[in-house]
């Protein structure tokens, strides 16, 4: 185990409330430990599996269009949970997180432990700014996701 921990912000903060992964990450400075990875991403697959390979937990932070929410909702979900349900969901990406996901499985890159919190968005379209929904969960997104990496230091120590 290498104890690598990283957090991926996923999204293009010029797609309105697509930029909450990238937001989020940018917040988390200061707030994580020293050697937590702290990355922003396209959600492109091969880029996303050079992120975090060689690390022992992955906290991904991404919007989500599922259509069956409310703006601003958060979600946590695991790899194989974020596999199922976001696939062919709406994303500004070319493939979406639950075809990445599947894909490292596939190719058995994925981490031992991969968390994503995701946040229903409202607005994909072109322009920068996050929705009155999604600023209102971003600080929750972001307590989220400090616990994610602080439980994970406690599991390596523990380890």
């Amino acid at each position: 185990m290498s104890g690598r921990i990283v957090v991926i912000g996923v999204g293009n903060s010029l797609r309105g409330d697509d930029g909450v992964g990238p937001a989020a990450v940018e917040a988390l400075r200061g707030r994580v430990p020293d050697g937590t990875v702290l990355a922003v991403s396209d959600g492109e697959p091969a880029r996303m599996l050079d992120l975090w390979s060689g690390a022992d937990t992955v906290v991904v932070l991404e919007a989500l269009r599922a259509g069956s929410a409310r703006p601003g909702e958060l979600h946590t979900l695991t790899a194989a949970e974020a596999t199922g349900r976001t696939a062919g969901t709406a994303s500004t990406h070319a493939l979406g997180l639950g075809e990445c996901l599947a894909l490292a499985e596939a190719l058995g890159q994925l981490p031992p432990t991969l968390v994503v919190h995701a946040v229903e968005v409202a607005d994909i379209e072109l322009g920068t700014g996050l929705s009155e929904a999604v600023r209102s969960a971003l600080p929750e997104l972001i307590d989220r996701a400090a616990a994610s990496v602080r439980r994970a230091y406690e599991q390596n120590r523990g380890a």
